[in-house]
């Protein structure tokens, strides 16, 4: 096959589009689900109290006004560890690896329910708003992992990512205050995170320099960068250059009155849509056209995509360029997109957030967008929890999107393969 022909290279030797799933994994799945369950029915519905209820709140303007949802917590949590224990013995008796993934999600879906049922017992849960928090806490990492896939689909590892973040938060909320104008400030964090991927482009394949290092470098540079200005420059002068406005949400007419999903998906702000928008591009682009089967033929077998003609370092340059553009966006999102205005590693290690979910969703920008979501929810569910005051730490609960990160790049989930030439220097023969 041509490697100018529109087809994948799916399925060849280290290709990231499969993932490894031996049967021993799928057992360990099984009995996990089965242990939560255990875990569900004792101490989500034999400890609680038989009268007690929880409350979801379901609506939420503009949508359609839609009566609250009130369910027996003891019976939730009863029922739910029993799907739960069933999915989990049905992954114990099962023999093929296939569709074991969507099971085990399911399961930890009725755990998860259960769980929330049990945290808000006795008071209202405004379950609307949650699922608001999460796809707000989501965008950001849907923004990095895009970032992730467009460099490493083409062979370029971007641990800078979270310096990409700093610098377009930095300088998207100082443009933006300056000017006024919140589209510039969005255009200077891109400019700020293209320019990081140009270094990183430059010090890797210009002079061989190890990706991994110089991207701790990078993030280590914008920390202390943005720190020492901050504290120089914006804090100084809080009040013209660092209090930008921030986007306001956009209502989708008539979708918006749909319930409970209308406000979630169809009443956000720019950056939301956006970042829905370049996820459906970047993934025709990669997997529908001669210009991904390009950027993927470089990330798996560079040499031969050399003898048909295809410039490796330029491929390259240009992904790693673009993959920095896209995590200023994101980093932008930061301070014009919701906060307001720019403080100190604001970014958290979110970078290194979404490169997890970029591993986790298989270098796929769909897959991602799913690892993005289960991040985003265990952010926006340990703030939530925090509020329902349910007897755990809030230190516990602030661990949990860092305890799925440690689960997933340590192949928890199952172990999967990177493209072949992913971080492997290239030298033209």
């Amino acid at each position: 096959m041509s490697l100018l022909e529109p087809e994948g290279v799916a399925g060849l030797p280290g290709s990231p589009d499969s993932r490894v799933v031996t049967a021993g994994r799928v057992r360990g799945m099984g009995a996990f689900l089965v242990a939560i369950a255990v875990l569900a029915a004792l101490a989500f519905g034999v400890a609680t109290p038989a009268g007690a209820h929880a409350t979801f709140t379901l609506g939420a303007p503009p949508a359609v006004a839609v009566a609250p949802l009130e369910m027996s917590v003891r019976f939730v949590a009863v029922v739910c560890a029993l799907v739960c224990a069933a999915l989990g013995v049905l992954l114990v008796a099962r023999r093929g690896a296939r569709g074991s993934y969507l099971i085990f999600s399911l399961g930890v879906v009725a755990f998860v329910w259960s769980f929330l049922t049990w945290a808000a017992r006795g008071t209202d849960l405004n379950f609307v708003q949650m699922l608001a928090a999460t796809l707000i806490s989501t965008t950001p990492l849907v923004y990095g992992s895009l970032s992730g896939i467009m460099c490493e689909r083409s062979g370029v590892i971007n641990i800078a990512i979270e310096g990409q973040f700093l610098a377009g938060a930095f300088l998207g909320a100082m443009i933006a205050s300056v000017t006024g104008d919140l589209w510039l400030g969005v255009l200077a964090g891109a400019v700020a995170g293209a320019a990081f991927g140009w270094l990183l482009a430059f010090l890797s394949l210009r002079y061989g320099a190890d990706q991994i290092i110089v991207g701790v470098v990078i993030v280590a540079f914008c920390t202390g960068l943005t720190n020492f200005l901050t504290a120089q420059v914006l804090t100084p002068y809080q009040a013209t250059l660092n209090s930008p406005q921030t986007f306001s949400p956009i209502a989708i007419p008539l979708v918006d009155k749909i319930p409970v999903v209308g406000p979630v998906l169809f009443d956000q702000n720019v950056f939301v849509y956006l970042a829905a928008v370049l996820v459906v591009v970047v993934n025709v682009g990669l997997f529908r056209t001669r210009w991904g089967l390009r950027v993927r033929s470089v990330g798996e077998h560079p040499h031969a995509a050399e003898t048909v003609g295809i410039h490796v370092l330029s491929v390259r340059y240009r992904n790693v360029v673009l993959g920095g553009l896209i995590a200023g966006i994101g980093g932008a999102s930061f301070t014009i997109g919701s906060v307001g205005e720019f403080s100190s590693e604001m970014t958290a290690g979110l970078g290194y957030v979404a490169l997890a979910a970029m591993i986790f969703g298989r270098w796929r920008p769909f897959g991602a967008l799913g690892a993005a979501l289960l991040f985003g929810f265990s952010v926006s569910l340990q703030s939530f929890l925090a509020v329902l005051n349910v007897g755990i730490p809030s230190p516990f609960l602030a661990m949990a999107p860092y305890v799925i990160t440690v689960a997933v790049v340590s192949g928890l989930v199952g172990r999967v393969r990177p493209p072949a030439a992913d971080g492997v220097p290239y030298r033209r023969e």
